[in-house]
């Protein structure tokens, strides 16, 4: 099995363009360590969202494709249909899926199309410029929302995986988060139970993933400040749980 600390042999070793501290490299770390256990990178084809992540073909040895915003799952869809033997990855952030994608996210939920959604819900924009996104939690300041989130103006955080279990088909569903080293461990085993229901031909499969944005929310990546900030305000409200599991698996 791959230690925490390896480099995996099913990414690239390139620079990252990612902000220090930020939520997508320990995710794509994770993917990687999945991918190379299961030895599956060959066999996968990622689906890239617009956002942070717009790059994320490029880290990993898998073949990739960019989508346009919010339609990463629609992308996805016509891969799986075509390619019934490959895994198909969509990897999204909050914006890209859950404000203009809230459409092909659903109904490829509802059509229970057999691919793997990783989710990685920041609470905010984080490309273009660090605007409230369906995620930010009420009070929260963002670019958009100088004095913190008005909820009887904006509504609440949307919980994607609440709306996700609301339907018939998906496979499984679940919310993970990275805010330390037991919980980057149990997001692991939920990415990787994803991807094994891939492999045996399942239906869609529904990571959340809580992590962290220092740069657009104004901490100190170098401090635990953010980290915090995903464990004190963001689980409360987005509980980390096995929402679904029709396969035999199941979470202790």
């Amino acid at each position: 099995m791959s230690k925490i600390y390896e480099f995996p042999k099913s990414m690239n070793n390139v620079p990252t363009h990612y902000c220090t501290g930020c939520a997508h490299g320990i995710v794509h770390k994770l993917i990687g360590q999945c991918m190379d256990e299961l030895k599956i990178v060959e066999n996968t084809i990622v689906v890239a969202p617009v956002g942070c992540a717009v790059l994320v073909y490029k880290y990993f040895k898998a073949d990739g494709i960019e989508s346009p915003h919010g339609r990463a799952q629609a992308v996805a869809t016509g891969i799986t249909r075509v390619h019934k033997d490959k895994i198909v990855m969509s990897y999204q952030g909050d914006g890209d899926l859950l404000a203009i994608g809230t459409a092909e996210t659903l109904h490829a939920a509802n059509r229970g199309e057999k691919m793997v959604v990783i989710f990685v819900n920041n609470a905010i924009y984080g490309m273009t410029g660090g605007q409230m996104a369906p995620t930010t939690m009420a009070k929260q300041v963002t670019s958009t929302t100088p004095n913190g989130r008005d909820t009887d103006e904006t509504g609440h955080p949307i919980r994607g995986c609440e709306l996700i279990n609301s339907l018939e088909k998906p496979y499984y569903i679940e919310r993970c988060s990275i805010h330390d080293i037991k919980h980057i461990n149990k997001t692991k085993e939920a990415i990787k139970k994803a991807f094994e229901y891939q492999k045996e031909g399942k239906g869609y499969c529904f990571v959340e993933i809580l992590g962290m944005c220092p740069t657009n929310w104004g901490m100190d990546p170098y401090s635990r400040t953010a980290i915090n900030w995903v464990k004190d305000e963001m689980v409360p409200y987005f509980p980390l749980k096995l929402f679904r599991d029709k396969g035999v698996r199941t979470n202790a």
